[in-house]
């Protein structure tokens, strides 16, 4: 099988990188996400995992992928997936506004891409929250690095995250 690329963009930014599919590994979520391409929309800055940034999108997949190639440590350059309910994103102190796609909804798809080291996905209200590696990043990080140190520092407002085939 041919590797199947995608490109990851912050499009405020002007700043995407390439990323492969871990079809080996994760073969379940790699076709969900796939089929389901281009996928995106607000950016968010991760309050827990350090060095994340992710869109909350509505779920796309016939039935949720297992849990499979799953870590609570992504590393650099990881593109990682995670189901939650709307009552686990539904706490005030999240941050999330009424708009931000999850609202009303029982569960929400978050594509992340995490992008320095020293990650650890643990939250204080609910513990381990392991995801599932499906991608990573083969050109372009450094770049996209920056542009996310910047939107941790300067914010997300108005800006968007999106996943779609190279």
């Amino acid at each position: 099988m041919t590797d199947r690329l995608i490109e990851v963009s912050l499009a405020g930014r002007g700043v995407r990188c390439t990323a492969k599919l871990l079809d080996d590994r994760a073969p379940i979520t790699c076709d969900a996400v796939w089929d389901a391409l281009p996928l995106g929309g607000d950016v968010y800055h991760a309050k827990y995992a350090r060095n994340e940034i992710y869109t909350l999108v509505p779920p796309f997949a016939p039935q949720e992928p297992p849990l499979e190639n799953p870590t609570v440590t992504p590393i650099p350059g990881d593109l990682c997936y995670f189901t939650f309910t709307g009552t686990q994103l539904g706490t005030a102190s999240y941050g999330y506004e009424s708009g931000a796609g999850h609202q009303g909804r029982a569960t929400v798809v978050d594509l992340a891409l995490f992008y320095e080291r020293n990650n650890l996905l643990i939250n204080g209200d609910t513990g381990w929250v392991p995801g599932i590696v499906w991608g990573t990043v083969v050109d372009g990080l450094a770049r996209m690095a920056d542009a996310c140190q910047d939107l941790w520092r300067s914010g997300a407002q108005g800006e968007s995250l999106t996943f779609r085939r190279a």
